[in-house]
């Protein structure tokens, strides 16, 4: 077999120029043309110029378009009027971040109580002069005394920790570098445990396989190492509970589990082995008076088990499963267990004892999501925070004893008016069927009082991937969106985990088609129920997300006017040669394997775009440190769209600089101008 794929030297369009060179590669007895492999090169000078040159294209895109439309202001003045969410309680004092500066990070402040002016505890900005760097997490020791705080510099996944003597209120001058997809687990108030990485390359084959702890008031050059799974290539999760540290280790051929854990109070840190090649693919929740409680992958709606860890066989059920109703969290505080479950348009939390007796059940309001904040094990009152896409954080306390439910305010979280009436926004939590007979859920969110005449902007958005399950956090930038008329859509297509575990099995691997197709599905359902029509409709996604919009642009081009595909992965025939492509082979399949190839070929957006087609008006989006969906994706879908005589439509590539994969979120301005940005290029064009 021989993919062909032709090249002009005229375009319909004034693009940046990007050469050509062919380049014949043969996989699997398969031969293809890709003229775009040397924008594999990220780092390169050439790419690099060509990378600015498309950027000054679409910035003066962005002059003309701001001339009809500039969000920027309004989206600033909803989020300025929007109510705050409660501190989050770890240990035994209140966090909170703050801006103090619309151009420099946020500053991270904590109270020793609710009602305690918030104290300035760490600023990134004091310490990096940087006003890129991000702080991503950070973890209070067992006693407060001393506060880790991992740290982006530049957007990447691999990042800093630095600590903060918490009663002096003083940085310290431990520093740990070269920290990937990494906790910070304490050891009491000694030092903590991290992944260290060891690429010397930003873009190559992720090679974060040692756990090490550092004890605090040494250089990194001391630190122990825990853990190797250099030799294997294993991936692997670690815990500290209580008095022990727990790792579990995933072989990366057979998905198999070792189970081990460790003293905390022995320095040595021998680890032991307690559960010998496990294929249940438990996840360890908890661990308390020597049983580990575990979520098993054997039960599609997610329910709660126990077992001794010195008898793995003993395994009892705790809270069983509830049928079609899936079980989102849940968190342990002072002898209960809080779980947080989803049903179609609302949200619930299930209080147990923790022996698992049924205490009370306590609603969300109808299409609203909460998150779980703190227990005060003296008042019996869980406090949780409220939110939609529309509704901004509402804070309450729910006693688990009497069952009574009040706003919660005090003299620093004081009531706000709304900036809407709660009916302003009409939202819809239902299903339409997919091609195959499913019941697909879709949410869909509309200004009261507009007219459905199939005449309406649209923006629909999934995400479909890795069994994540979706939240609807509020976003005052939708605000504008829906103010002007528009109709935003979200589908939790299979590949997803919003509807079980098998939600995400029959969309992914050799399934994986079935998610997209859900994603088109929903489209066509918006336009025949009259939301919108084709020549209304924008489709976003990121991540994950922006290959299902890659392929939704490239299997029916005719049904979307406008697609915002955002740190997308396109070239699927070689995801696995970049950072964390290579853990993904569960998700997408192998591009190795001869199966998984012609499989991933069907859909892979790169290799089905077609000489004669005009494509919607696109803007790709990615960021030039983004070591997850690696940039050169991006670089060659948006090359190789734009050089076809075919093109009418307009092709832009945006690369975000000094970013990663979570995008411009350094800062206030920077965060909210590309928010702006966004909507503001899909009204223009939708209304065109």
């Amino acid at each position: 077999m021989f993919l062909f794929f032709s090249q002009s030297l005229l375009f319909s369009q004034n693009f940046p120029v990007t050469k050509s060179i062919p380049v014949t590669i043969t996989k699997l007895g398969v031969s293809f043309q890709d003229d775009y492999t040397w924008l594999e090169n990220m780092k390169s000078y050439e790419t690099k110029s060509w990378v600015d040159a498309q950027n000054e294209f679409v910035n003066l895109q962005f002059v003309e378009i701001k001339k009809k439309y500039d969000a920027l202001n309004k989206i600033k003045e909803y989020h300025n009027y929007s109510s705050s969410g409660l501190p989050t309680k770890k240990e035994n004092y209140y966090y909170s971040s703050y801006i103090k500066d619309k151009d420099k990070p946020s500053v991270l402040f904590y109270r020793k109580d609710l009602n305690s002016v918030s104290i300035e505890l760490f600023n990134p900005f004091k310490i990096y002069k940087n006003t890129n760097t991000v702080l991503m997490d950070y973890s209070p020791s067992k006693n407060s005394k001393y506060l880790a705080c991992k740290v982006s510099l530049d957007g990447s996944d691999r990042n800093e920790i630095r600590f903060v003597d918490i009663e002096k209120i003083k940085n310290l001058n431990d520093l740990i570098s070269n920290v990937k997809f990494s906790k910070m687990e304490w050891n009491q108030d000694l030092g903590v445990f991290y992944k260290r990485n060891t690429n010397q390359n930003t873009f190559a084959k992720d090679s974060t396989y040692q756990l090490y702890y550092h004890k605090l008031g040494t250089s990194q050059e001391a630190d122990k190492l825990v853990f190797d799974a250099t030799k294997t290539r294993n991936s692997f999760t670690y815990y500290t509970k209580k008095d022990r540290l727990f790792i579990i280790e995933q072989d990366r051929q057979t998905d198999v589990k070792n189970y081990y854990y460790a003293s905390l109070k022995d320095e040595t840190y021998s680890l032991q082995k307690f559960i010998d090649s496990d294929d249940s693919k438990f996840t360890l929740l908890d661990y308390g008076n020597n049983n580990i409680y575990f979520s098993s992958k054997n039960y599609d709606w997610g329910e709660i088990r126990t077992f001794p860890i010195s008898n793995r066989v003993d395994e009892k059920v705790l809270i069983p499963q509830i049928y079609n109703n899936l079980l989102v969290d849940s968190f342990f505080s002072d002898g209960y267990i809080f779980c947080k479950y989803k049903t179609l348009g609302k949200n619930y939390v299930i209080a147990y004892k923790e022996n698992g007796d049924f205490i009370r059940k306590i609603d969300s309001p109808q299409n609203t999501d909460f998150d779980f904040k703190f227990f005060d094990s003296t008042t019996k009152c869980l406090y949780i925070s409220v939110f939609s896409k529309t509704i901004s954080p509402q804070n309450f306390k729910l006693n688990i004893e009497t069952g009574a439910i009040n706003h919660f305010y005090n003299d620093y979280l004081v009531p706000q008016v709304s900036l809407f009436p709660l009916d302003h926004f009409i939202t819809k939590n239902i299903s339409f069927k997919s091609r195959d007979g499913k019941d697909v859920p879709i949410t869909i969110i509309y200004k009261k009082g507009i007219v459905l005449n199939g005449n309406n902007p649209a923006l629909l958005e999934a995400y479909g991937g890795f069994g994540v399950v979706s939240e609807q956090n509020y976003d005052s930038s939708l605000l504008y969106f829906l103010e002007k008329g528009g109709v935003y859509a979200f589908a939790e297509i299979r590949g997803g985990g919003e509807k079980g575990l098998n939600w995400h099995k029959n969309g992914k691997g050799l399934k994986k088609m079935n998610s997209f197709n859900d994603f088109i599905d929903a489209a066509e359902y918006l336009i025949k129920e009259k939301y919108t029509c084709s020549n209304k409709l924008a489709i976003t996604g990121a991540s994950n997300g922006g290959l299902v919009v890659g392929v939704a642009m490239t299997q029916r081009p005719e049904l979307f006017k406008v697609a915002i595909p955002k740190v997308g992965v396109f070239d699927m025939l070689n995801f696995d040669k970049y950072t964390v492509g290579k853990f993904h082979f569960d998700e997408y399949g192998n591009p190795s394997d001869k199966i998984d190839f012609e499989n991933i070929l069907t859909y892979s957006p790169y290799y089905n775009i077609k000489e004669n087609i005009n494509y919607p008006t696109t803007l790709i989006i990615t960021s030039e440190n983004d070591d997850r969906a690696v940039p050169m994706h991006s670089y060659k879908f948006a090359a190789r769209l734009q050089n076809r005589v075919a093109q009418k439509n307009p092709i832009y590539l945006e690369t975000l600089d000094n970013s990663g994969h979570n995008g411009k979120i350094s800062n206030y301005n920077n965060y909210f101008e590309e928010k702006a940005n966004f909507y503001d290029f899909i009204l223009y064009y939708l209304n065109k």
